[in-house]
């Protein structure tokens, strides 16, 4: 049987490249040539913690990570009806069962039985080749590169995020956290006629990162009070939509300040720990609305048009690119790179 290279979690901190068997096709399923892979906050968590969130990974075992990834078909099973070798796709990573009440709903990311890539004990798709349900595979334009196809899944979240805030024209918006998620939602709220965007973060690049992309005002968190100046840039009277992505503690404790009455917070970000101090008499005398995001849901066709179509420029938002045999120094920067490192990808042939 044919080879292909796959990278996995060996304990903590530590990556192997192994070499496995090139999976078989079959009925419903394509065999897909990854060629870009991302690397997610929630892979580094993995690798650095072995966890996120409720997550854990088994830490006795070797464990795949990656769940961005787009690539080429190169082989279908009998059953494939939409598409084709040679055809580019992009990989919505979560099986779903289809029949659930949360799935006959539309809301199909809330599954009780998703299979969703590396989400322990799912394996990622750190890997050469991976076989994957045609359903879940969305082809990807002539003017939409596989790099771009990669980062279709965390657009979507920035996507699902400004749905979940309903973020409107004209809206006055406050993203806090400017990694990849907070700068997909970022572009998600600008697509979206958001009026005003302030992006909070401590890390330079990010904020830089975060102008270049059209935020009209940055709070650098190591000089500046995120309350204090969101204060001022809206003459005190606070944010329509706060969309917390960075999953800390604190940025999700100053949520209620933030938000304006009658305004909405959008709880994006996932946080190591289960529970958090939280200041609900804020929420209450402003009538605020609070959502969450749990991945997404029906994103995947409008983010690859809205890239196709130039409305978001997603490649934007990579600062780094690694080769599959140096993955172990891609997953050491994406932790410990604060300087200049916002997004990396990991290029897999």
């Amino acid at each position: 049987m044919a080879k292909q290279k796959a990278a996995f979690m060996d304990g903590l901190d530590k990556m192997v490249i192994n070499e496995i068997d090139i999976p078989e096709v079959s009925g419903k399923n394509v065999l897909v040539e990854l060629e870009y892979v991302g690397i997610c906050g929630s892979d580094v968590h993995y690798f650095h913690s072995g966890r996120c969130g409720s997550y854990l990974v088994d830490l006795e075992e070797q464990y795949m990570l990656g769940h961005e990834c787009a690539g080429t078909v190169v082989a279908v099973g009998d059953e494939v009806t939409s598409l084709k070798a040679g055809d580019r796709v992009a990989l919505e990573p979560g099986i779903t069962c289809g029949t659930c009440e949360f799935c006959k709903g539309g809301k199909y990311n809330l599954c009780p039985d998703v299979v969703f890539l590396a989400t322990p004990p799912v394996p990622g798709c750190n890997e050469q080749f991976i076989t994957f349900p045609e359903n879940m595979c969305f082809k990807l334009p002539d003017n939409v590169s596989n790099m771009e196809g990669a980062l279709v899944e965390p657009l979507s979240v920035g996507f699902h995020a400004a749905n979940q805030a309903n973020v409107q024209v004209g809206d006055t918006v406050v993203i806090l956290g400017a990694g990849c998620i907070g700068l997909v939602t970022l572009l998600s709220c600008k697509a979206h006629g958001a009026g005003t965007i302030i992006v909070a973060d401590a890390v330079d690049a990010k904020l830089a990162k975060a102008k270049e992309l059209g935020a009209d005002y940055v709070i650098d968190v190591k000089t500046m009070d995120t309350v204090e100046e969101v204060a001022k840039i809206t003459n005190g009277r606070g944010v329509d939509k706060v969309l917390e992505c960075a999953g800390h503690p604190i940025t999700i404790a100053q949520t209620p300040h933030l938000v304006c009455k009658g305004g909405t917070i959008c709880l994006v970000g996932i946080a190591a720990q289960e529970e958090i101090n939280y200041n609900f008499a804020q929420i209450m005398d402003k009538e605020a609305t609070i959502t969450s995001v749990f991945r997404y849901r029906n994103i995947y066709p409008k983010a690859i048009a809205a890239i196709a179509s130039g409305a978001i420029d997603v490649k934007g938002i990579v600062t780094h690119e690694f080769e599959l045999d140096d993955i172990q120094n891609a997953y050491e920067e994406a932790l410990n790179n604060k300087t200049d490192l916002v997004k990396a990808v990991i290029k897999m042939k």
